[in-house]
């Protein structure tokens, strides 16, 4: 009979854990931590207000018990534990985590992700110094297939730069800023848009507090003695390996079950597949498997996968007509059948994205209908496709990509007769083509940064706000003098003004600026003995919660059948 582990093994005798995710981390600063392997050191050296449950991806009670918010979300009080420690044994106070955060606009040049901090009052506003320094700055990320995709660029000024001696100088009004203690263990939270999501938003490790100035994070290597308040503590930092220790401070120190950790880089996903099949480690991820390998793997039950925080997506430019049309935009979005883009272009490596995020409270789901794509395209002016100009649809030189793009050409043109022109660009051509709009439609993909909604869909859509019109409030004198005239006939007709509200995913899916195709999928690979090691959507266990099963044993070939 086939064994159904890829390699049963005997668990190790004691609570240590064996852990390759990718290569070695190369920064503890949680500022800076984005992705794994550097996410994976942060999230176990050092612990937020909250962090998420691995299963629900709720928040969870952290360094802060308990939160509450105002109705409209906009303002979040977070009330700190007692016993909160740092590993020399000082208290974790409200004032750490303000400092911290204070800090994030001083390193926004060295950050991939600073939208994460610009929806809090004022921070936005800080100066950041690395700005002059590194010259301008683009937020980006590089996708599963390897593309980078820009989000926003930011403008700096050259340090050399000669000013203009004739220029008024230009005042900055200073904004309050949105971050207040009261006392050791509150801290209060102002926001610009109110956010339902935000206790799950500061889980993310870029929130997470330092003892310092942040300063060490700049040497080479790896400081070892450096001062943390998470489960686990750096015990040592080798070529290959960084060694964790639990931590004796940590408040929460009797429900950690491992004893110590180690993290071991693997160049490739061949060398790390090897090393587990030898029993030399109990987990692997962010390993980037070969489709064959994918196949070989799967029926193994502790081979697992899961639906990656990140969105494969085509841009519409709703600038040009005619995708300004709604109807356009939802014809074309409901014409792709994303289910067979997935089984048969992606082989079965990614999951179809009939919403924009992977877990979504959304009502509204985008599914295949041909015959709703034909009467929307018909009611647009173009019956039977007739008129419609040729579609440029940009994607960049990845073969996969111009895959999937002639499968969905395909589909225009069976259920809308649509023509489309594929043009290929190299991927740093990518940014230019979209910032000078030269596209009607074009290929991104980006890594949802946070669980939430606002900003997940600030990196999709390049906004948190959308303009909208409403009705201007009336004056309590302006409702009375409305009442007192006779008949609709005397009524003034409604003042509309502009206004901003937040980005809501249902919002999204109804405009369709952007069409959701796919969300990749991340895999691993975990020992049966290994218990509570549970990948979240941003790939990211939580080692709190880890323990070595001791008595686990491979069941012989007798029981099985």
């Amino acid at each position: 009979m086939t064994d159904p582990f890829i390699a049963a093994t005997q668990p190790p005798p004691r609570q240590e854990f064996r852990w390759s995710n990718g290569r070695l981390a190369k920064s503890l600063d949680p500022a800076k931590a984005a992705a794994a392997p550097e996410t994976d050191l942060v999230r176990a050296v050092f612990e937020g207000l909250t962090e998420l449950d691995t299963k629900t991806l709720e928040p969870r009670a952290a360094v802060a018990e308990k939160w509450v918010s105002s109705p409209d979300f906009k303002q979040w009080t977070f009330y700190l534990r007692k016993d909160a420690r740092w590993s020399n044994g000082k208290a974790v106070t409200s004032g750490d985590f303000a400092r911290s955060w204070k800090r994030l606009p001083l390193v926004a040049g060295q950050l991939a992700q600073r939208v994460l901090y610009q929806n809090i009052i004022g921070l936005k506003e800080l100066p950041a110094a690395s700005d002059a320094v590194h010259g301008p700055v683009a937020e980006s990320h590089t996708d599963d297939l390897g593309m980078t995709q820009v989000l926003k660029a930011q403008p700096a000024q050259s340090p050399s730069a000669t000013p203009d001696p004739g220029a008024k100088p230009t005042a900055i009004p200073a904004k309050p800023l949105g971050l207040e203690t009261a006392g050791d263990l509150v801290l209060k939270v102002s926001l610009e848009v109110g956010d339902k999501d935000f206790p799950a938003l500061v889980a993310n490790p870029m929130f997470r507090p330092i003892y310092t100035d942040g300063s060490e994070f700049d040497k080479d290597p790896l400081p070892v003695g450096t001062v943390t308040n998470g489960p686990f503590t750096i015990a040592s930092i080798g070529k290959d390996d960084i060694s964790l220790d639990r931590s004796d401070t940590y408040w929460n120190v009797t429900n950690v079950g491992l004893e110590h950790v180690r993290l071991v880089a693997k160049e490739s996903a061949e060398a790390a597949l090897d090393a587990y099949k030898k029993a030399e480690l109990d987990a692997v991820t962010n390993a980037d498997f070969e489709p064959l390998a994918l196949k070989l793997l799967a029926p193994y039950q502790d081979f697992r996968q899961t639906a990656h925080g990140a969105l494969n997506f085509y841009e519409v430019n709703s600038a040009h007509a005619p995708f300004s049309d709604r109807r356009v935009r939802e014809a074309l979005a409901v014409s792709i059948d994303r289910d067979r883009l997935t089984d048969v272009e992606l082989e079965g490596s990614s999951f179809p994205a009939s919403r924009m995020l992977p877990v979504s409270e959304a009502n509204t789901e985008l599914t295949y209908d041909a015959a709703h794509a034909r009467d929307l395209l018909e009611k647009a002016g173009f019956p039977q496709g007739v008129g419609f100009p040729k579609i440029r649809l940009v994607v960049n030189r990845n073969d996969t990509q111009q895959r999937i793009a002639r499968a969905v050409a395909r589909m225009w043109k069976q259920d809308l007769n649509l023509d489309t022109q594929i043009i290929v660009k190299e991927p740093g051509e990518m940014e230019s083509v979209k910032l000078a709009g030269d596209f009607d439609i074009l290929r991104r993909g980006t890594v949802l940064p946070a669980r939430d909604e606002i900003v997940s869909l600030a990196a999709i859509l390049g906004s948190e706000t959308r303009n909208v019109a409403v009705l201007k409030p009336e004056t309590p004198e302006q409702i009375r003098s409305r009442e007192s005239k006779n008949g609709p006939a005397d009524q003034p007709p409604p003042e509309m003004i502009a206004t901003t509200i937040a980005w809501t995913e249902e919002d999204s899916l109804f405009e369709l600026n952007v069409i959701p195709l796919y969300f990749p999928l991340s895999y691993s690979l975990v020992k049966p003995y290994v218990q509570g090691f549970e990948i979240d959507t941003n790939g990211s266990p939580n080692l709190a919660e880890v323990k070595i099963d001791s008595s686990w044993q491979p069941k012989s070939a007798k029981s099985e059948q």
